[in-house]
């Protein structure tokens, strides 16, 4: 796995341990069109690599990631034909996510929003640092959440509780997420890479295939889900991007930053 073929991820190695981090700190690891794009190979390299056998996601910086680009958002608006681009790539992070053989931790270092949270959410063990909020909040800004969240928040809380979350796109803390499954757990930043890393080597020096294997028997039913409702999503998610409401939230969105 070659650091050249990813500009927008840091790949870096202990031992049997390979970690992926999201590495645009200074948008807050926003996922613009050249990450949206690297993660489409990421995990699919990863699973493929010869001197690996556990994998940690994180963020660089302050953030796991803050979602989606907002200036890629208004890209799409002025250009919906790129909307097409984004559907084919939403599905290949979400499938090549779960069909990634090795065990995948989410180290939730910082906020993660949006398509940020979707990708925390569908690795297979998450650890935050307990200042840490996690949220879907596609509809705050007039977007259907068609790129994984309204697959896999039902699936760790319930529907009545993911509804909640998802039709209001109100952030959860850390450890209001661990009280009730968003995530597995929560603790103080100070004490979460050393967490992870004990978890990472407790993986790494385990049965590899076994647990490799009863990873992919466990996934079958959430490929099934995600390869069942994804078109529809991503549809409907193309849709709300030419709707007036989203493009005004966009633009609302953008002259606050500015």
């Amino acid at each position: 796995m070659e650091q050249s073929s990813f500009k927008t991820v840091q790949i870096n190695r202990r031992g049997r341990v390979l970690y992926l981090t999201l590495n645009l700190p200074r948008t807050l690891n926003a996922v613009d069109a050249v990450m949206h794009e690297e993660l489409t190979r990421v995990f699919t390299a990863a699973d493929a690599d010869p001197l690996s056998d556990v994998i940690v996601l994180s963020g660089a910086g302050r953030a796991f990631s803050a979602g989606g680009d907002i200036d890629s958002m208004q890209e799409t608006i002025d250009n919906p034909e790129l909307f097409e681009t984004v559907v084919y790539e939403a599905k290949r992070i979400v499938f090549t996510l779960l069909d990634c053989e090795k065990p995948i931790i989410a180290k939730i270092n910082g906020h993660a929003m949006g398509l940020g949270a979707t990708i925390a959410l569908f690795c297979d063990i998450t650890y935050a640092a307990d200042h840490a909020r996690i949220a879907d909040p596609h509809v705050s800004i007039g977007f259907v959440a068609g790129d994984g969240g309204a697959i896999i928040w039902p699936q760790l809380i319930g529907f009545a509780r993911a509804k909640e979350y998802l039709l209001t796109g109100k952030p959860i803390t850390a450890p209001q997420a661990a009280e009730i499954g968003l995530i597995n757990r929560s603790m103080p930043a100070s004490e979460l890479d050393a967490a992870v890393d004990q978890l990472a080597d407790e993986l790494a020096a385990g049965a590899t295939k076994a647990i490799r294997w009863t990873k992919t028997t466990i996934n079958i039913a959430l490929k099934q889900l995600a390869h069942s409702m994804m078109d529809t999503g991503l549809a409907y998610e193309a849709m709300s991007n030419q709707t007036t409401e989203h493009a005004a939230l966009v633009r609302k969105f953008r002259d606050k930053g500015k």
